[in-house]
């Protein structure tokens, strides 16, 4: 049996970063790597997205899964060398602060903050693909096939779902990590059940994928206009890998098991994903049927229709219970994002955000925060009949600048030959993950890639966004906001404050947890989980 792992070394080599240890390091290698899976949620994603993919491509769309994939394994590969050398809570905000200065890291902490809460309300809407086709019941108010309708909702379903997961979250972390280990499991175990079966029931050979059912000819580029839409599929689902990163001070031997579980999730969801995407292409009845390329058909029709009402009901059942685990899993890789920039005082009232009930010992203040936020974006865009589609498209667009404000960085340091990730030796002894000469070569196709997809999916394209104006420029005109907002808070606020680390998280400090009543408050924002 090999020895167990200390986590006084863990706890040194965080003191050497610069902070106090005092989240509960108790998440093995299993437990990381399904942080970052539960978040990509294969059958969340898939099923809430599907239609758009097909309906701007047909199945032709498949071939931009496996292009996704690979542009995101070259942020993957950054990240984790950036996961080896700095293992700390918050993730893309500690690496992009520590590889491109104060102001870079406060603004893509503060992007990825934002990016992380419509994320959850995203997340949440994904519910509408599925339920209303589990019973007709679910349909709370009008027809599932008018788009106004299926919208409003949405909403209503996905606020239920952010009142139950931030529920959980405040009650404890024990809670919410026991149904998360439970979540990956029976995703993992129904997702390969059911790529099986839709394999079993193929109806037709794989050249149906290159079929893109006459797209092309609409369009004044060819294939690639249908393929550059019809890859908000997959740029959807695959992200978030990095939530291993944000977990690493409740991760023991951090530097070797984050980077190692933010490649394997990625891997596995990329693997899987296409898998089910190509079983349910070569399965289905009639591919012309235009229900594949609507909100209230796509893959979820596909799934009942192959398997027969029954069965198909039992799988979208478990993919019900998918979206709760992933929008739990947002939810709270966010507060761990909360809990690190109020650490470094880079948070208004950073103090008031890091204090939590002892008696819960479960970051409560944060969680109401982000629960309240995402609820009030559903509830806002209740009468928009693309909310789903521009949620969505929206997140993508600002989780990927938050990603690219931590690439670009880096590529800068590696071309003035400052980073030398390889040459530090792990608390445990050995090298660090790195990727050695062709780092720089990887990281350049990560900077790229990652401001592609910002202006890809930043188009403001009707297909996506609607016709009306305000809709169509829905994506840049919040991605300015946002970052005109940020931008001015840093300027006249953030960086008039007092730079550094809170005292009480110092190394040298006082433990900010001592032994009081149960009625006080104290600091502990903790995930704890049994692998």
């Amino acid at each position: 049996m090999p020895p167990m792992p200390d986590p006084i070394d863990d706890n040194r080599d965080l003191a050497a970063l610069g902070y106090r240890p005092v989240l509960n390091r108790t998440l093995g290698s299993f437990s990381s790597f399904a942080a970052g899976f539960s978040y990509i949620s294969i059958l969340t994603g898939v099923f809430q997205m599907f239609y758009v993919g097909y309906h701007a491509d047909g199945p032709a769309f498949f071939w931009t899964w496996p292009a996704v994939a690979l542009g995101q394994l070259a942020v993957a590969l950054g990240f984790a060398e950036l996961a080896a050398r700095y293992p700390l809570s918050g993730g893309v905000y500690q690496w992009s602060r520590r590889t491109g200065g104060q102001a870079v890291g406060w603004l893509a902490g503060w992007i990825y903050l934002c990016g992380s809460v419509l994320s959850l309300a995203a997340v949440a809407l994904a519910l509408q693909a599925t339920m209303p086709q589990i019973a007709r019941a679910f349909q709370v108010v009008g027809d599932p096939s008018v788009r106004a309708d299926s919208a409003r909702n949405a909403v209503i379903l996905g606020c239920v779902l952010i009142l139950a997961t931030t529920s959980i979250n405040v009650a404890g972390v024990r809670l919410m990590a026991r149904i998360n280990n439970l979540g990956v499991a029976a995703e993992l175990a129904g997702v390969l059940l059911l790529i099986g079966l839709l394999f079993a029931h193929a109806r037709r050979g794989p050249g149906i994928l290159l079929n893109a059912m006459g797209h092309a000819a609409t369009g004044r580029f060819g294939y690639l206009g249908p393929a550059l839409v019809g890859s908000l599929t997959a740029s959807y689902v695959l992200y978030g890998f990095d939530t291993a990163g944000t977990l690493a001070e409740e991760t023991s031997r951090p530097r070797r098991r984050a980077p190692r579980a933010i490649l394997q999730a990625l891997l596995a969801a990329s693997m899987i994903g296409a898998l089910l995407i190509a079983a349910a292409i070569l399965s289905v009845g009639d591919p012309s049927r235009p229900e594949l390329g609507q909100v209230a058909g796509g893959l979820p029709m596909i799934v009942k229709d192959v398997l027969g009402s029954g069965l198909g009901r039992l799988f979208l059942v478990d993919v019900v219970f998918a979206v709760f685990v992933c929008a739990l899993a947002v939810q709270a890789g966010t507060v761990r994002l909360i809990f690190a920039m109020a650490r470094d005082n880079n948070l208004p009232f950073a103090r008031w955000l890091g204090r939590v009930p002892r008696r819960t010992q479960a970051p409560a203040r944060p969680a109401l925060l982000v629960g309240a936020a995402a609820l009030g974006l559903l509830v806002l865009n209740i009468d928009q009949p693309h909310v789903i589609e521009t949620l969505c498209a929206v997140a993508i667009v600002w989780i990927n600048l938050a990603y690219l404000l931590v690439t670009l960085p880096m590529l800068v340091q590696r071309l003035r030959g400052r980073w030398q990730p390889d040459r530090l030796d792990s608390a445990g002894g050995g090298r660090l993950f790195a990727m050695g000469r062709h780092g720089i070569v990887v990281n350049a196709i990560a900077a790229a890639w990652g401001l592609f997809v910002v202006v890809n999916v930043s188009w403001p394209r009707e297909a996506i966004y609607g016709a009306g104006p305000w809709s169509r420029f829905a994506a840049p005109l919040w991605t300015l906001a946002l970052l005109a907002t940020g931008s001015l808070y840093y300027c006249f606020v953030q960086r008039r404050k007092a730079d550094g680390t809170l005292a009480e998280y110092l190394p040298d400090s006082a433990d900010p947890r001592p032994e009081t009543p149960a009625t006080d408050e104290t600091w502990v924002p903790r995930l704890a989980t049994n692998d």
